[in-house]
């Protein structure tokens, strides 16, 4: 027997995805803007949907260069981090 899902059931569930959706497009937004004060981009980030009811970022390729940057950009932060602790 399959069980359907009740008309609030199911509404239930696309306001999760919904804000799952919408998740995933506030942390793009936020991670282009802090890639892009650290001179970066990620040519093939986006969004890539909700997953599992989550927020869903596809970071996508990269060239060696854009990776390096963006290595150092994350160490100098976790280094920045540490000395405010």
């Amino acid at each position: 027997m399959v069980y359907e899902l009740t008309h609030t059931e199911r509404m239930q569930y696309k306001r999760l995805q919904d804000a799952a959706y919408q998740d995933g497009e506030e942390a793009v937004t936020n991670l282009q803007a802090a890639l892009a004060l650290a001179g970066t981009t990620l040519p093939s980030l986006c969004n890539d949907g909700p997953v599992a009811g989550h927020g869903f970022v596809r970071l996508g390729g990269c060239n060696a260069a854009v990776a390096n940057r963006l290595a150092e950009v994350i160490a100098a932060g976790a280094d920045a981090l540490q000395y405010q602790r």
